[in-house]
């Protein structure tokens, strides 16, 4: 029995572990579009696609999922507040209302810009419960066949009435990173420069998505991510800016300075599927 038991040892031993799933990161400089506002065809020369969660991936391209992760989705007619959870602000209110950050007064905190009310991950035990729902968007992301994990409000704690703090968001992000990567997906650090840095890779992100960093002078905050930056500016954040006797746009000087290295596009504010009024969809 001694001998078998040592056989069978050896055999566990030798046996390989079962290898991580190999992520896939966006191309550098990849043609990118931006479609949170409704899915849409691709143009010819796109090479990512960045959609909410609730649409399926554009064919033959990289395909990002997007993930509103720390706060719910604002509430629209139409939307289902049972089947599926998407997320609304009514559904988690009817079926996790203690993860729903409140005041004092036992009010909502509302990110009022969006309608959204945020979530509280101020304890480790809230901070499962809320993972325990969101991991099943992530891997439903995985399962329809993303390539990749947007997650949204990493910056939440600036609207919360100084009740978060970048450090909880931080512990959060400790649960979702390396779950993103076990189902094989790679996860972006969208915005929040001033919380992550030149740390970003550090914690665990593989990219970064940054809106307006060059109207607010932010981009080189992600400079640690060398060309895997995927830029979006905004029409309606777009002035004129004088260097010199020169004077270009926003998104002109974004591109002048690194179009040739990162993807940056401009877009309506909205981000209104092609053929609605008001859409704008322009790369360098």
């Amino acid at each position: 029995m001694a001998l078998a038991l040592a056989a069978a040892l050896i055999a566990s031993a030798a046996t390989p572990a079962t290898a991580a799933p190999r992520l896939q990161l966006p191309p550098a400089n990849g043609t990118f579009d931006y479609q949170l506002g409704g899915a849409y065809a691709p143009a010819p020369d796109v090479d990512i696609v960045s959609r909410d969660r609730r649409e399926r991936p554009a064919e033959g391209l990289y395909n990002i999922c997007y993930v509103n992760l720390l706060q719910t989705q604002p509430d629209e007619r139409g939307q289902s507040r049972s089947k599926p959870p998407y997320g609304t602000t009514a559904w988690w209110k009817k079926h996790h209302p203690t993860l729903l950050l409140r005041d004092s007064k036992k009010r909502l905190v509302i990110d009022k810009s969006w309608n959204e009310a945020l979530f509280d991950t101020r304890t480790a035990s809230k901070r499962a419960a809320l993972f325990k729902v969101q991991k099943t968007w992530i891997r439903g992301c995985a399962t329809a066949g993303f390539d990749a994990v947007e997650p949204d409000n990493l910056d939440v704690h600036l609207r919360s009435k100084k009740l978060l703090t970048a450090a909880k968001t931080r512990a959060y992000l400790k649960l979702v990173i390396p779950y993103t990567h076990s189902v094989g997906l790679a996860i972006a650090q969208k915005n929040a420069s001033d919380q992550f840095g030149t740390r970003g890779p550090a914690v665990g992100f593989d990219f970064a998505i940054a809106e307006e960093c060059e109207r607010y002078s932010e981009c080189g905050a992600y400079g640690a991510y060398g060309d895997l930056l995927y830029e979006i500016e905004y029409t309606d954040e777009n002035p004129i800016v004088k260097r010199g006797d020169v004077s270009k746009t926003v998104f002109e000087w974004a591109c002048l300075d690194r179009g040739d290295r990162h993807s940056i596009i401009l877009r309506d504010r909205d981000v209104v599927p092609s053929g609605s009024g008001g859409y704008v969809n322009v790369t360098c």
